[in-house]
């Protein structure tokens, strides 16, 4: 597919795609925004509505791809014959307004909507084509090299069995009612919330808050939610310890282990949800596996066949998710509770910039990694802190904060995942490597406001930098150094951006207000 359209065209057509656009939207000074997120429990009329939306949705994603994926190849096509550009078929653009429009225009008469598309709020279709404008944008920023990370792939279809249902609503009767047990949302009527919704309809009532939008999702355990987001009032606040720092060094052994400029140390347990909940997970996929499912594999050729479920699959398949979404939610709000008493106590907080997406590379550490939510806590913080009144600190990736002696800032060339204890050779200290690390992030902030070394020890100088910590980039340079000649240790050159350097720059990080 990546031939299909040119980079300048795809461009192109996004600048073109609408003249007057709205202006981006901009919070109030003083608020905030912020999701208020609660089950609901749906009657038997209002289930088949919800399921309805999200089909909407997931269809008009559909559509919005073939369109656009029909209308590049059709194109490609009639180039191939030589025909000029203005002789070609016009552009189907990707933007939310040009797919609105061609949607409007084809639903009438398109035999998979002409039946049933008036029987949802429109904000069902725009949902799904808000979505596909999304992904067409990923990718062509992925591809462009205007987006960081991985390489996005062109757009897919999204399988109705397999998706996960939800609508957005952005316009008409959106509410939380006053009795704190009901929501009413565009065409769904009012449906009853599993839990009170008092913490956003007292703020709502007093006009210290205001709903934006409303997305009702159903997740894997079959429940259904409904999040709104809010622009909330929020007063200034002030963190209980201003003027302390605290360095937050996340782990397996210990989730995290807090140690602030005070000397106080704490570390937080691991709570593994995911491996004390793996026992009942196995039961439950084998129960799974022996069902009647809708797949039919044949055990000489290998082709699949569809069939229909049986009950007794979808029940098994449904204890499953139930099992799973368990353990995703006392995840979240152990992260929660983590996070929230972390910025409610301390001015300032300092954390790594770990490298999540490489560590879940690891087989072996993968599902450790993932169970600890490494990713969560970071982004947690980032805004928690802001509603505190506190500062987040992003270490540099590279600092090597488990390397270096938090006394003396002697820094090791190697030191193996396996050793848990840190011992310093050159002034001796022994101490837990968990721990060391974490002084080391609570004096980078004085290190960088100073000027001085890694303790924040005017006496002390910052050791020689070997790039002790940069494994990988030195590995680059290797060819290059062996054929200059250099008579170093590892063939590897000095050059700027080693450990000095990365402290040097540590000091420079923004606070993650955002």
């Amino acid at each position: 597919m990546n031939d299909l359209v040119s980079d300048a065209q795809a461009g192109a057509e996004e600048k073109t795609s609408g003249k007057r656009r709205r202006p981006k939207f901009e919070v109030r000074d003083g608020c905030v925004l912020a999701a208020y997120k609660f089950a609901l429990d749906p009657n038997a009329t209002q289930v088949p509505l919800l399921c309805s939306h999200g089909g909407g949705a997931r269809a008009a994603f559909n559509w919005a791809v073939a369109r656009v994926k029909a209308n590049w190849e059709q194109r490609e096509a009639e180039a191939s014959y030589g025909l000029g550009e203005e002789e070609l078929t016009p552009w189907q653009g990707w933007s939310l307004p040009a797919l609105r429009k061609a949607f409007n225009a084809a639903k009438h008469d398109d035999p998979r909507f002409a039946s049933w598309w008036d029987q949802n709020s429109k904000e069902a279709y725009s949902t799904g084509l808000a979505n596909a404008t999304a992904a067409f944008g990923n990718w062509h920023a992925s591809r462009t090299g205007a987006r960081a990370g991985a390489k996005v792939g062109f757009p897919r279809f999204k399988k109705k069995h397999r998706s996960r249902l939800s609508c957005r609503f952005t316009t008409g009767t959106i509410r939380v009612e006053a009795d704190r047990r009901h929501v009413t949302l565009p065409r769904l009527g009012t449906i009853r919330t599993h839990e009170s919704t008092r913490k956003l309809q007292r703020r709502v009532a007093d006009g210290r808050a205001r709903i934006l939008s409303a997305t009702v999702s159903q997740e894997s355990c079959g429940r259904w939610f409904v999040s709104f987001q809010v622009e909330v009032e929020r007063a200034p606040a002030t963190p209980a310890r201003l003027g302390t720092t605290v360095g937050v060094d996340l782990g397996i052994k210990h989730l995290a282990v807090l140690a602030d400029s005070a000397g106080q140390v704490a570390y937080v347990p691991n709570p593994r949800h995911l491996e004390r909940a793996r026992a009942g997970l196995r039961r439950a996929n084998r129960a799974l596996a022996r069902r009647q499912g809708p797949t039919v594999v044949d055990p000489v050729t290998g082709a699949k066949s569809l069939r229909t479920p049986s009950a007794n699959w979808l029940e098994a398949r449904a204890k499953l998710g139930r099992a799973h979404a368990r353990i995703r939610h006392l995840r979240e709000d152990a992260l929660h509770k983590l996070t929230t008493g972390i910025a409610r106590e301390y001015g300032t907080v300092v954390v790594e910039d770990l490298n999540v997406a490489g560590m879940l590379r690891n087989r072996k550490l993968a599902r450790h990694v993932a169970d600890a939510g490494f990713g969560a806590i970071r982004r947690q913080l980032g805004y928690k802190t802001l509603w505190n009144g506190g500062e987040l600190v992003v270490a540099d990736r590279w600092y090597p904060s488990s390397k270096t002696c938090s006394h003396c800032t002697t820094t090791k060339a190697k030191l193996s995942l396996r050793e848990r204890v840190f011992n310093c050779g050159a002034c001796g200290l022994v101490m837990d490597r968990d721990e060391n690390a974490a002084r080391n992030l609570a004096a980078l902030v004085a290190a960088a406001v100073t000027g001085t070394a890694v303790g924040g020890d005017p006496e002390v100088q910052a050791s020689k930098a070997r790039g002790a910590g940069q494994k990988t980039r030195a590995r680059k340079n290797r060819q290059t150094s062996r054929s200059a000649g250099s008579q170093r240790a590892g063939g590897a050159t000095p050059r700027e951006g080693t450990e000095t350097g990365h402290r040097t720059r540590s000091g420079h990080v923004a606070a993650q207000g955002s």
